[in-house]
């Protein structure tokens, strides 16, 4: 008679982000590099420019030596996080700068703005992208930092734990 209890199956969490944090800390990435890991991949990965989040991550991550399928990984799973908070960063920019906000949901607008001057659409959106970029660059060093105070210690108890279970 088996009297071992089924497999749990596991969350979309543990799958995607504890299980390959836990398998890092089980090769001897130390926990200080894995939360410096997760708090710039958290960082970068709202980057209020849609599609550079990748190469951001990539580019951080080879200078920095992280863990690249890790800084991906968690890009990847923060995408509608990202897109969440387009908006309120070139809201916020916008407001810190002073600028009336310009449309961006409204597409008959934007096809409005387009056809009575294509350079200045661009130059328009091409500064709203600058306002949110500044707002992002003033907010991201407090909120890597924060996270990687806050992972750290976790991260530090995690080996320890997988090993009582």
């Amino acid at each position: 008679m088996n009297t071992t209890a089924p497999a749990q199956p596991e969350g979309f969490w543990h799958r995607y982000l504890l299980g390959p944090i836990m398998a890092q800390l089980s090769q001897g990435i130390t926990p200080q590099k894995i939360a410096l890991t997760l708090a710039l991949g958290a960082v970068i990965s709202v980057f209020p420019v849609f599609g550079a989040t990748t190469l951001l991550c990539g580019v951080v991550g080879v200078w920095l030596r992280l863990n690249q399928p890790l800084i991906q990984a968690l890009n990847y799973l923060l995408t509608p996080v990202h897109v969440a908070l387009l908006l309120p960063f070139y809201r916020a920019g916008e407001a810190l700068f002073g600028q009336p906000p310009v449309p961006i949901f409204s597409v008959g607008d934007l096809i409005a703005r387009f056809e009575a001057s294509p350079l200045q659409f661009v130059l328009d959106y091409g500064m709203v992208g600058v306002y949110g970029v500044t707002v992002w660059a003033l907010v991201a060093p407090v909120a890597a930092i924060l996270l990687y105070l806050l992972l750290h210690p976790v991260l530090q108890r995690l080996p320890a734990r997988a090993t009582a279970d």
